[in-house]
């Protein structure tokens, strides 16, 4: 592994209460590990979030302070939070800003119910949780069941088995589009 395929690399990630653990700490540590920095934002910053298995995951930052022009990319994990997060406007207006500006917007399993209600989806070619099939639908995406969808700058992915191919392919999208803020 080369572990500076992403130096220079800034990704926001999304934490709340009773995120998926894997779903969250897979692609952090597998970002990391390229050399990319993650900054992990919830509802408040340095508050210790419980995920659905109870593996504790601390923000680094509030999510109210956070601008998408710092960044290359967001990822979206799944778990019960993403039904809570995708009534803040804030997280909204950042995964609206990250659509506009064609940056990476990651989502996987129920991750997808927060760019569903960014109406950003239309039209657009994405996986998820089978849970959430009828609303992607519902908001104009094309479903598809695979271990990972990617349709431009969006990537998603339906479950914690498909976090090889989902990170696979992050990595590979911010390597060859994201150098440059």
């Amino acid at each position: 592994m080369n572990g500076d395929r992403l130096d220079g690399i800034r990704v926001l990630c999304f934490i709340g209460e009773i995120y998926e653990d894997l779903e969250l700490w897979y692609p952090k540590l597998r970002l990391q590990e390229e050399g990319a920095h993650v900054t992990v934002a919830g509802p408040e910053a340095g508050v210790v979030y419980d995920g659905k298995h109870g593996y504790p995951g601390k923000s680094d930052a509030a999510i109210a302070d956070m601008e998408a022009e710092d960044f290359h990319g967001v990822i979206c994990p799944g778990g019960f939070m993403p039904d809570k997060l995708r009534r803040d406007p804030k997280v909204l207006e950042l995964l609206q800003q990250f659509d506009a500006q064609e940056k990476l917007v990651a989502a996987i399993c129920h991750g997808g119910w927060m760019p569903i209600s960014a109406g950003i989806y239309d039209g657009v070619r994405v996986t998820g949780s089978p849970g959430i099939k009828d609303d992607l639908v519902n908001a104009g995406a094309v479903w598809e069941d695979a271990a990972v969808v990617v349709d431009e700058h969006f990537i998603s992915s339906r479950r914690p088995d498909d976090l090889p191919e989902f990170c696979r392919a992050m990595i590979q999208f911010l390597e060859s589009t994201a150098k440059t803020l």
